[in-house]
């Protein structure tokens, strides 16, 4: 696979204000000096056993609309089948939207937040996650039924890269315990790993339904297009998009925004 000799630049932002809820696109964004995007996953709906309910584990999330006001102080749920619909304040309802959710879930469930870091699924590499627009393409095209929009969906990275071939972010992880350094803008990254997928980009983002034969014919794709500089002990298995990053040392909070340049240092 070649890459393409152009420079790479910075397509689509989106965070996910409520972890495992609809995201939002943003022409700007703010990385927080513990690494993670601002507003991204920075809240979460957890059980009154402290679970945490998500997608991979409860199909109701699927049929949960949100929808956020431009400063992120107001968010809209909905749930179309039951024609249920309100909008919250997201600083002073909280009670108020977690007994909408409580009532939605049919189990007592409370909203937590943290503005610090949020709520990432890999601990160890929580900055923004990466993958390039013709990676969402091809993807797309292994499965005709499904547009970009939908694959956007539900692999729901964060930074979108454009001006590059498909997989090229693969280039933006080295072997097992290293890491390769690469800047969006003025922000420093490490690309640590790429991203091990779970059951959510199997279903369908809207209903939950499961596409049929979608993780297998996902893997011999990948297997199939992996490039050959790829770094082959990061893939245990195939069933991996998208690169999971960590920010260090970010003395003060710092912007990203839409158009910004992508430069790998260490190549």
């Amino acid at each position: 696979m070649e890459l393409i000799n152009q420079k790479p630049f910075l397509d689509k932002i989106i965070i996910y204000p409520i972890k495992s809820l609809d995201g939002l696109s943003i022409s700007q964004a703010t990385l927080l000096k513990g690494g993670a995007l601002k507003y991204d996953r920075q809240w979460a709906i957890f059980t009154e056993g402290k679970k945490l309910i998500n997608a991979k584990s409860n199909n109701k999330i699927y049929k949960l609309r949100a929808t956020y006001n431009n400063s992120l102080s107001q968010v809209t749920l909905e749930h179309r089948d039951n024609n249920l619909k309100q909008t919250f304040d997201l600083q002073r309802e909280m009670k108020q939207i977690e007994i909408f959710l409580s009532d939605y879930f049919g189990c007592l469930v409370y909203l937590k937040e943290n503005k610090f870091t949020g709520f990432p699924d890999d601990s160890n590499a929580s900055g923004p996650t990466v993958i390039s627009k013709a990676t969402l393409q091809t993807i797309a095209q292994w499965f005709p039924d499904l547009t970009i929009e939908e694959i956007r969906r539900r692999f729901r990275a964060n930074l979108e890269i454009n001006g590059v071939s498909a997989f090229w972010e693969d280039q933006l992880f080295a072997n097992k315990n290293e890491w390769v350094d690469f800047r969006i803008g003025n922000v420093n990254f490490q690309g640590i790993h790429p991203c091990q997928r779970c059951i959510v980009p199997t279903k369908d983002s809207y209903t939950g339904t499961i596409t049929n034969n979608f993780q297998k014919q996902f893997i011999t794709k990948r297997k199939e297009t992996l490039p050959s500089w790829v770094k082959p002990s990061q893939f245990n298995h195939f069933y991996r998009v998208s690169v999971n990053t960590k920010i260090i040392n970010l003395q003060q909070e710092s912007s990203l925004k839409v158009g910004d340049e992508v430069e790998i240092m260490n190549n």
